[in-house]
């Protein structure tokens, strides 16, 4: 089964450190982003990855020209501007053979991939997305009138769910794709999946962080850094 890594966003909202660089490359620990989750699925026994990029490829095919050499790691460029359904239908060629994962690469996590494929083959759905509740940033107040009743501490069991970026896909997935450029897989594949009955969800109630800005940048950092990070499953 090969795993799709859609890497190919501006990454505007982690402007710091992506004028320079793609967001998947980013380092956490000294290490791209890109990085830790091919370690992750490389865990579990897969050798094949596609990564999907665009802005600043040359970036990231010129690091997975002498790393990862033990892995198949093929980087396509699928556009500055594309948008992430585009991405991926620009890839159908290459996965029509078998059913694929597919994993934003921006988000680490410590689900369990086995589960997650085996949820997929009992459901038979042409799609099963991975689904969890982000963590809180706030604390809740609650209100009679204008008396605070209670003050709740950061919960994200309190939050509703949420893509969580890990994905399995049968190749007629694409029958639900478009050509367009501004095509957006969650807006206009997903909805249409949703139509259909044939979009599963995954539940994963533990550890899942996205990078989306500085600060969650700097809250995997210090995961790492304390050696408790929860998808470092690998010996080496």
């Amino acid at each position: 089964m090969k795993i799709v890594i859609l890497a190919g966003g501006l990454g505007t909202r982690l402007s710091e450190e992506t004028k320079l660089i793609p967001k998947p490359m980013v380092e956490i620990g000294k290490k791209p982003m890109l990085w830790h989750i091919i370690k992750y699925y490389r865990s579990y026994g897969f050798k094949e990855f596609i990564i999907a990029s665009g802005y600043k490829s040359k970036i990231i095919e010129k690091y997975f020209k002498k790393n990862f050499l033990d892995v198949r790691v093929k980087v396509i460029n699928t556009g500055k501007y594309s948008l992430t359904g585009h991405r991926i239908y620009r890839l159908k060629k290459l996965l029509q053979k078998e059913a694929f994962m597919l994993t934003y690469g921006d988000g680490l996590s410590n689900i369990n991939i086995k589960n997650l494929i085996n949820h997929h083959k009992r459901n038979k759905k042409l799609a099963t997305i991975s689904i969890v509740r982000p963590p809180a940033r706030w604390g809740a107040v609650k209100l009679k009138n204008n008396d605070v009743k209670s003050f709740e501490e950061k919960n994200n069991k309190n939050e509703g769910w949420v893509n969580g970026g890990f994905m399995v896909l049968e190749p007629k997935v694409f029958n639900y794709f478009n050509s367009k450029v501004n095509c957006v897989l969650e807006r206009d594949v997903f909805n249409l999946l949703i139509k259909d009955r044939n979009l599963s969800a995954f539940k994963h109630n533990d550890f899942w962080q996205c990078m989306d800005t500085l600060r969650e940048k700097t809250i995997l950092n210090k995961l790492w850094k304390s050696n408790k990070a929860p998808w470092k499953v690998w010996l080496s």
